[in-house]
């Protein structure tokens, strides 16, 4: 009964907000709660869900938002921070530069999208990704009419490839999951993620030729790249501060990669002395935060929203049934194909749950029971991140609200433009770990 509840739960969740009834925020606080009063009011009645009761769901909600608490205040003052950047100019010298290399060629910027995000992935964090990215490519989608979707969808695959590097998350989580090298996972995976990135330029190739047909290219001279600035407000850009800004926003990179402090810690910090760097008068540190407020308060309340669903999914048991269920049919009958399966399967498990739930819940038992067919543990660690392109299409994944709201587009047509490129890049990279032999198609 938990997992039918479980996976309707979900099934409503996406129906509302792909269709657009509600907004995900309300979403994800009014359904998980709605379907935890069904399942206490029924477990008056079926054994299998007497253990919820109404007077623990503060407790279940309120665990959910604390494990998301840090993320919430980092991506608060990581969207202030960026922001501020913005304002100050930090970001002109380099959408001018991308600008008279790409000379208005729609062919070139979707080039030119995945190259940069790719190579800002190599922090780990997606959301830092996210942010310097779409301030240096959203200008030129916007200035040529390109569909911003293309950009969205491109930086999210390049991101969800990049992802699977140790440090990103997914690989450490499926290591100390199985208690593996993650050396081990990720070193063989190279080649199939290099495959994919191919794989990712082809697609960005495709998306430029047919925003050249369609908008054709313009020619821009100097001067016009030289009047280009992501900044908004003339008054706020400090050109005499730029090299200031650039050297704390390396450094703060830096301290992030070395993990010298707790990430919400490191930001906190970097956007007090950007503040009083950038603008000592208090008047206009309260100008430059009311600006910014709407848009930060709007991706912290879905972090926030997001905490309230996993707490109830986790607290109530539902993540637990609805795995033990994926376990037994594949355990019983498909034992010999647990490595692909797991590959499959972390598609949308990963979409529906949260990498913790998936890589610390579920995979150990589906390790366990793909060792009985001769597969290793290591081998069911690299076809459990298989999925990460489409995990983080997720609606529980907190970067992907910033993405949409640093773009400006709507999150569920985000979903339904990238989708099935999120789910054939997933394809891609299973199907190159499978040619390279990362992990078996048939374990006899």
């Amino acid at each position: 009964m938990l997992t039918f509840l479980g996976i309707s739960m979900i099934a409503c969740f996406m129906y509302f907000i792909m269709s657009k009834r509600l907004s995900a925020l309300i979403a994800l606080i009014l359904i998980p709660l709605i379907f935890a009063t069904i399942a206490s009011l029924l477990g008056q009645h079926i054994e299998s869900l007497s253990h919820i009761h109404l007077d623990s769901l503060g407790d279940m909600t309120l665990d959910g938002i604390k494990k998301l608490a840090p993320t919430g205040v980092m991506l608060l003052f990581a969207i202030m921070y960026f922001a501020l950047m913005i304002d100050a100019g930090l970001f002109d010298p380099s959408v001018k530069w991308i600008l008279r290399k790409v000379k208005g060629d729609p062919l070139k910027i979707t080039l030119g999208t995945v190259f940069l995000t790719l190579t800002v992935s190599l922090d780990g964090d997606g959301s830092t990704t996210y942010m310097i990215c779409v301030a240096a490519m959203l200008p030129l989608f916007k200035r040529l009419g390109m569909n911003p979707l293309i950009m969205t969808c491109l930086m999210l695959l390049s991101s969800g490839v990049m992802n699977l590097t140790p440090w990103g998350g997914p690989t450490a989580r499926a290591a100390s999951a199985l208690q593996v090298d993650p050396s081990e996972i990720f070193v063989p995976m190279i080649i199939p993620m290099l495959m994919t990135i191919g794989w990712l330029f082809l697609l960005a190739y495709l998306y430029g030729r047919y925003e050249r047909r369609r908008l054709g290219v313009i020619e821009l001279d100097v001067s016009h790249g030289d009047q280009i600035s992501v900044s908004k407000d003339p008054d706020a850009q400090r050109p005499h501060l730029r090299w200031f800004n650039a050297l704390l926003t390396i450094a703060l990179m830096a301290a992030l990669i070395k993990g010298l402090l707790p990430m919400p810690v490191l930001f906190m910090v970097a956007f007090c002395i950007a503040m009083l760097v950038n603008y000592p008068e208090l008047h206009l540190q309260k100008k430059r935060i009311a600006l910014h407020a709407d848009s930060a308060l709007a991706v912290v309340g879905l972090i926030f929203a997001a905490g309230i669903f996993t707490g109830i999914l986790s607290g109530t048991g539902m993540v637990d049934a609805m795995s033990k269920e994926f376990v037994a049919i594949i355990s019983h009958s498909l034992g010999p194909f647990s490595a692909p399966i797991t590959a499959i399967m972390s598609m949308p498990l990963t979409f529906f749950m949260s990498n913790d739930a998936f890589y610390y819940g579920m995979l150990p038992i589906l390790a366990d029971a793909a060792q009985h067919y001769g597969i290793s543990p290591v081998e069911m660690a690299r076809a459990s991140i298989i999925g990460q392109p489409v995990h983080l299409l997720s609606p529980l994944v907190p970067s992907t609200y910033l993405l949409c709201g640093l773009a400006g587009i709507e999150f569920a047509d985000h979903q339904r433009f990238t989708l099935k490129w999120a789910v054939l890049t997933s394809v891609v990279l299973m199907g190159s770990a499978l040619v390279f032999g990362m992990f078996p198609l048939f374990a006899g």
